[in-house]
Formats: C-alpha cells, sequence, structure tokens
C-alpha cells in the first residue's frame, strides 16, 4: 500500500523549488482539463453519450414509463389509464487507472515548471489514454471482465490459443487473470500473469512467465471478472427466453432492443435498413449513430457509393465539465428523421453493427471523478520504490435504455 505525503513535513525530500503542494497544483492545472478533453473524445460514443457527475447513494433508480397513460375510447367516456413504470437500478462501479513517476524525474525538473511539465506529460497522457482504452473495451462488451476463451496452452505453457480473437481487448504490458469457469469471483484458483506479445492473425498470446497448470479456459481483465459497467453486449439484445433482467427490470416488449441476426450474410444497405427501421417502430424515435467493427466498416464503405462526409460533435463543448470541442467523421446513412452518421470502432466485435440512440445511454459518475487529490496531493509514495504515483478514475455505471438501440449480429 503506497504511503501518502506528510504535507506539513519537511521529510518529503523535495528541498527548494517546487515542493509537493506546487507539483501537485501544477499537475492539476496542466493536466485536469487535458484528461477531460480525452475522455470525452475518445472515440464517438463515448465522447456523445450523456455523463454526469452527481450519482450519490447507494444506488440510483431511474423511472422507466413502460405504457402509456390514459384511458382512450370512443361512444362514451373512458375509463382513465394508469401507466405502468419500471424502476430501473444502478449502483457504481470501481474502475481506475495507476501511473507511476519516477522520483528522480521530480528532482531533475523541480526548479523549473516547464521541465516538470515536460518531464511527465507522456507519463500522463498514456495514463489516461490506457483509462479511455479501457472505457471504450467496457462500453461495447458484457460486463463481465472477460477478454477472451482460451482453446489451448502449447508444450511451454506460455502460449495461449484465444478462440475468436479481439485484437484490441489485448495488449502488450497488461496483467491478466487466467482461470477456470467460475473461479475467478473468489481469487481461489486464479493466477494474475502478464501479456508479453500478442499475435491477432494467428489468434496468440505469449504470456510473460510460464503457467503452473494447463487447464485455465478463460482471460480476465485484471480482477474485473463481474465488476465492470455495463456494456452494449448485454443490454442490447432481443428478449431473452426465459426473460431476463436488465438493471433490475424484467424483459419485456418494451425493455428489450431490437436484435438481427444475420445469418453470415454480408452487409447491404437492405440490412441496414431494416434494422434502422425496427428500432424506429418499436420505440418511435430513429437511431442517430451507428457504430461498426472496422471489417464491417470498409465494407460498408464499398456498398456506399454515394460517401458523403459525416461531422458530429461530442457532448462535451455543450454539457460536460471538460470544455471540450472535437468532431468525428465518417460516412453518413439517410434515414427518415435525416443523415445519420456511420463510424468504425475498434472495439465492436468483427460480426456486428449497433443502431443506437445515444440519448438513451448515459454514464453516472459519482462526485470528484478524475484525478484522486483527497489528500491535497496527487502523487502518493510507492512503499518500497524510489518512484510516486498518480491514480485516475472514480466510480460510475453505464446506463442504456435498451427500447432505444438495435444490433444486427452474425454478419460475414
Amino acid at each position: 500500500m503506497a504511503t501518502r505525503f506528510d504535507m506539513n513535513s519537511s521529510a518529503d525530500g523535495l528541498g527548494t523549488g517546487l515542493g509537493v503542494n506546487d507539483i501537485s497544483a501544477l499537475f492539476k492545472i496542466k493536466y485536469v482539463k487535458l484528461s477531460e478533453n480525452i475522455y470525452n473524445s475518445a472515440n464517438v460514443l463515448l465522447g456523445r453519450c450523456k455523463k454526469s457527475y452527481n450519482f450519490t447513494g447507494e444506488k440510483l433508480r431511474i423511472a422507466i414509463p413502460q405504457s402509456f397513460a390514459g384511458g382512450v375510447g370512443s361512444g362514451s367516456l373512458p375509463k382513465a389509464g394508469v401507466a405502468k413504470y419500471g424502476k430501473a437500478e444502478i449502483t457504481a462501479k470501481k474502475v481506475y487507472a495507476r501511473v507511476e513517476i519516477d522520483r528522480e524525474t521530480i528532482k531533475a525538473a523541480k526548479k523549473d515548471e516547464g521541465s516538470f511539465v515536460k518531464a511527465t506529460s507522456e507519463v500522463v497522457k498514456k495514463g489516461v489514454e490506457s483509462y479511455m482504452r479501457n472505457m471504450s473495451r467496457i462500453l461495447f462488451n458484457d460486463g463481465s471482465g472477460k477478454l477472451g476463451d482460451v482453446s489451448s496452452i502449447d508444450g511451454t505453457k506460455k502460449i495461449l490459443d484465444i478462440s475468436s480473437m479481439k485484437e484490441s481487448d489485448f495488449e502488450e504490458g497488461d496483467l491478466v487473470d487466467m482461470a477456470t469457469s467460475g473461479t475467478v469471483s473468489s481469487n481461489s484458483a486464479a493466477l494474475q500473469v502478464q501479456i508479453e506479445a500478442v499475435d491477432p492473425v494467428l489468434g496468440k498470446v505469449t504470456l510473460a512467465t510460464a503457467l503452473d497448470v494447463d487447464t485455465y479456459n478463460e482471460v480476465y481483465l485484471q480482477g474485473s471478472k463481474d465488476k465492470d459497467p455495463q456494456g452494449l453486449k448485454s443490454v442490447v439484445q432481443a428478449k431473452q427466453s426465459p426473460a431476463e433482467t436488465i438493471y433490475n427490470i424484467d424483459q419485456d416488449r418494451k425493455w428489450s432492443s431490437v436484435e438481427k441476426d444475420a445469418s453470415s450474410a454480408s452487409i447491404s444497405t437492405d440490412l441496414l435498413n431494416e434494422l434502422m427501421l425496427s428500432v424506429e417502430k418499436k420505440c418511435g424515435k430513429a437511431p442517430n449513430l451507428i457504430i461498426t467493427s472496422y471489417k464491417q466498416y470498409e465494407k460498408i464503405l464499398n456498398i456506399l457509393e454515394d460517401q458523403k462526409r459525416y461531422e458530429v460533435k461530442t457532448r462535451a463543448g455543450l454539457k460536460s465539465k471538460s470544455g471540450a470541442d472535437i468532431s468525428f467523421s465518417g460516412v453518413e446513412f439517410m434515414s427518415t428523421s435525416g443523415p445519420v452518421g456511420i463510424f468504425p470502432e475498434r472495439f465492436c466485435d468483427d460480426d456486428r453493427v449497433y443502431a443506437l440512440n445515444d440519448n438513451h445511454i448515459h454514464i453516472h459518475h459519482r462526485p470528484d471523478f478524475g484525478w484522486f487529490d483527497d489528500d491535497g496531493t496527487v502523487f502518493l509514495r510507492l512503499a518500497n520504490e524510489d518512484a510516486y504515483e498518480a491514480r485516475y478514475g472514480g466510480y460510475l455505471e453505464v446506463f442504456i435504455n435498451p427500447a432505444f438501440q438495435g444490433v444486427l449480429k452474425n454478419l460475414a
């Protein structure tokens, strides 16, 4: 456990020049805005969905109208009808990033503000980018924290064969939990190892250390099994049989998504039209955002001969606290409500196209999301190390109203 600075003691070792308070304040001034801008422009969906920072209390309950309210009829005065409301319930999940800053770097730059900023900028940028990368993974996953299934482990017990590997989910340097089915939740039979190399062509992952046994069949991001916030893959689906619950509401025709199975067909304008119109028919609103994998995006570019550039502003410049104003470009699809941008996303499964309404996707954060500075400093001393660490992130949940979303899956 990292030891915190004693802000009133000279024992922090910084001496003259920039002190801990100065460095921490400088760190925040230079990087808080940058961090928020990155958070609101890391990808199209993350930039477009709603965000709030006032999630307090143990749980957040959201009233979901699931019927009309008025009683109607002809010939005589009808009886009044009572609206049906579901009570969606969310709890905050913990999502973090940690960066380390070498003490010698701070010492070497402590007398010059510009030197300190330059010396730490890469560490800070990479830390926030890694957090954004993980948020993108979360948004397009199912909340399980699983990165993939292991089909086999070779004789050296260092190379894993991953079934249907999604390249973006595996990164060199990441720590992952190896587990057999259902064992990570108790941490009784999980092994944490580091990824050394990724081969997406062959679907292989090389580990930094050998495994003691070869019976592991699942890979999870470290400590994340069943602890991720909700993602599209677990929410955007047709009513299951038997019905599942989504945010503590039982699935029904008003609380489920449009899910179309392409049955290995190639993407086409007919399939896109069917998906878009089905979502609009179901909820009364056409999707305003289409996101797909790079593989399907390439095919869409080939079938849409009249390609148009489409720019979409993020919410960051309007309602976010960051003040960012970032645009994305893509091709457009003409819906009944006008042009809708189509954008590629590397974390989207290769066989999927999502038709989304981002007005009904909301990330609820607890207060003080961002760099941790509860003790008046961003920096914490690392125990037994000649370095300090800084922590970024917070507590949040992604709320996706399934009724306004659709997915086309199992494309060629």
